[in-house]
């Protein structure tokens, strides 16, 4: 699966972004699929998550409320809109896909850093920057 991240860009703080992520296919059933960033010098962090083929979506504490994270019906295009962001929100973004985890749950790649080793495949970023 190959995929193509767009919509980042440069605001500032209180604005919003939507940021697209095109999938080259359908990621298939019982898959996790959703964003990563990564600021500048630091590690890369769980952002939202989802499981295909399912409505119920999984925020990171520190973005739930401001981030909402979506799909099209066909599987094949995710969504991540961004309000009020803040310059801490500054970073790479990265749409991903992974196996479920332990539970077939797709929460645990947002609560545990050492949990995004089993991503499987990454787009190549959109920078996001807050100022």
């Amino acid at each position: 699966v190959q995929l193509v991240e767009s919509g980042g860009g440069s605001v500032q703080a209180g604005g919003s972004l939507r940021l697209s992520c095109a999938a080259s296919e359908n990621v298939g059933s019982s898959k996790c699929m959703g964003w990563i960033r990564q600021p500048a010098g630091k590690e890369r962090e769980g952002v939202a998550m989802m499981k295909s083929g399912e409505t119920n979506t999984y925020v990171a504490y520190l973005m739930r409320g401001r981030f909402t994270l979506s799909q099209t019906n066909a599987n094949n295009t995710l969504y991540l809109q961004t309000n009020n962001l803040r310059p801490e929100d500054t970073a790479v973004y990265y749409c991903a896909t992974g196996p479920t985890l332990a539970g077939g749950n797709c929460h645990m790649y947002l609560n545990t850093r050492q949990n995004l080793r089993y991503l499987e495949h990454l787009g190549q970023g959109t920078q996001v920057t807050v100022s």
